[in-house]
């Protein structure tokens, strides 16, 4: 049977690469399709990559790799020799003769350099012989330096070169004819030009020495810059009938600012569409084509749901629609569809009960629906190590960050899971509660008995609720989160219903007396400011703390 992929992306060189792993980090499945040979495999090391500077191009391949194991991303070794249209996508043939469809392909397949056919020239790529003076000059900086003229091009190298060295030569026969302001502004700044061809690279113990001319002269060098050939490595495309441009450094398939090329599922990256691109700019592009491509698939997705859907359940509002939705599409929805949804701060009824507690020895502390980890790592910072369970992954994920940035990422164990279901055979000092309460069904009574029967002799559970005592009581805000603008509204009442106060709290949780002694249960009011951060208003919180004897 033919494989089925939701992107495939030929080419596993660096921006290839990048475009997975952004999509692989979108729940995507892809696949990667390396044929083994990137383009510049024959430098030792790369330069200007902030942060890697230095680093084999061979290792930041091997750990982008490694990080894709993460993600539903998989990586064959191949080609591709052709693509073609499909029902609802594109199918792709394998050398081998093997297919695969998708709904999106991302071309990453570089380009291959066609050196000047000069004996030796070959053999020194990438080492005497180089092409860019940004990733390499400045290991060849003050020495004995030429650019071997190839096109009008390398009029431009020969400028550029003069940057990084004062002992410079230009090989001139293969540009025509030079301007003579043009070459009076070279030798303006003690550029040396030679008009004789270079027929010989010379060479000592693998090492380039200089070149032997075709009059006979031989000049010494340390290293030659020169401008190859570009052939993108792109004719397996050549059935889609892709448009393309020409520019001054050759013929390549036209894309927009993202990568989209004329075909609505397929966009080019990297070298293949931009000869130009160093290693950062082209894990740049795929980043950013990864994240377009991703959202071209969401609309897809989108488009197909409205058209096959009821126009019955597409006229029902939020409340319809949580009646049927499961607590972990809903709770997932609120996360992803803001790029934050708390203050990502502590809540300050939690920290100002449990900055009263003391820590013990290697304390241990559950946050029940951390969200995206306020508390959590409020808690790790005052010592405690932490588990930290929600149901949203997106929420997990920011939380995770947010420990890191706080230093406090070992401190904190995340879990993504429904707690209705997740179970656990640990103890611990400490578990909170903070505002875990949900729109859409979620058996909360059971989850905190449960947590509750978790808690180690001497330790508290923590509760704190929102409280609603009257319908003054309710912020302008919670009312358009409802959309409505009457407190009294008895479809808000019932959905608040589920906010217990902390009399009734203890009742509900109905924990052994002779097991359990209050410590705390009381209303507390605060002052709060809205999720636009344009409004306040006093809300009311409500705070049970439990001691297991």
């Amino acid at each position: 049977m033919r494989e089925e992929w939701e992107v495939i992306i030929v080419g596993g060189g660096v921006a290839g690469l990048s475009a997975a792993l952004t999509l692989g980090r979108s729940g995507r499945r892809v696949l990667v399709v390396d044929g083994g040979a990137p383009r510049n495999r024959f430098a030792a090391h790369m330069h200007g990559m902030l942060g890697n500077d230095g680093l084999e191009p061979a290792e930041l391949l091997r750990r982008g790799r490694e990080e894709l194991g993460a993600y539903d991303v998989t990586v064959r070794t191949g080609r591709i020799s052709s693509a073609e249209e499909a029902a609802d996508g594109l199918v792709v043939a394998f050398d081998d003769g093997e297919t695969a469809s998708t709904r999106a392909l991302i071309a990453a397949s570089g380009l291959s350099d066609v050196l000047p056919e000069i004996p030796g020239m070959c053999e020194q790529w990438g080492t005497g012989v180089l092409h860019c003076p940004y990733c390499h000059g400045w290991e060849v900086r003050g020495q004995r330096l030429a650019v071997l003229g190839t096109s009008p091009m390398s009029l431009h190298q020969a400028q550029l070169l003069r940057q990084w060295s004062d002992r410079l030569i230009f090989f001139t026969a293969g540009c025509g004819p030079i301007d003579s302001d043009l070459a009076a502004r070279l030798r303006s700044r003690g550029v040396r030009l030679v008009d004789s061809p270079v027929t010989e690279l010379l060479t000592d113990r693998g090492r380039l020495t200089g070149v032997r001319l075709g009059d006979g002269d031989s000049i010494e060098l340390d290293a030659m810059f020169t401008a190859p050939i570009l052939r993108p490595n792109d004719r397996y495309l050549a059935d889609l009938g892709l448009q393309r441009t020409e520019n001054a450094m050759g013929d390549f398939i036209a894309v927009d600012p993202v990568g989209q090329t004329s075909h609505p599922r397929v966009w080019a990256i990297g070298n293949i569409v931009n000869p130009g691109a160093n290693v950062p700019v082209s894990i740049g592009a795929g980043s950013m084509t990864g994240g377009v491509v991703n959202m071209a698939l969401v609309t897809e997705e989108f488009d197909r749901a409205v058209e096959g859907a009821d126009p019955a359940d597409l006229s029902s509002g939020p409340a319809e629609h949580r009646e049927t939705e499961s607590a972990e599409d809903y709770w997932e929805g609120q996360y992803a569809e803001s790029s934050q949804r708390w203050s990502g701060r502590v809540n300050p009824a939690t920290a100002e009960v449990a900055a009263a507690l003391p820590v013990p020895v290697n304390g241990s502390a559950l946050d029940l629906g951390c969200g995206e980890g306020g508390d959590a790592v409020w808690l790790a910072k005052q010592g405690w190590q932490v588990t930290a369970v929600d149901i949203s992954a997106t929420a997990i994920a920011r939380g995770i960050e947010n420990a890191r940035e706080a230093g406090a990422a070992d401190a904190v164990t995340w879990v993504s899971q429904d707690l209705s279901a997740w179970v656990t055979e640990e103890t611990f000092d400490l578990v909170t509660a903070s505002y875990f309460h949900s729109s859409v069904e979620l058996p909360r009574t059971e989850i905190l008995r449960r947590a509750a029967a978790r808690v180690r002799r001497g330790g508290h559970l923590l509760i704190v609720s929102h409280v609603f005592e009257t319908p003054a009581d309710i912020p302008a805000w919670a009312l358009r989160h409802h959309e409505t603008d009457d407190p009294e509204d008895p479809q808000l009442q019932d959905e608040l219903s589920v906010l217990l106060t902390p009399d009734a709290e203890v009742a509900e949780l109905d924990l052994d007396e002779a097991d359990w002694q209050v410590v705390r249960k009381e209303i507390r009011p605060r002052e709060a400011t809205g999720p636009d951060g344009d409004e306040t208003a006093t809300v009311k919180d409500g705070i049970v703390l439990l001691r297991r004897a």
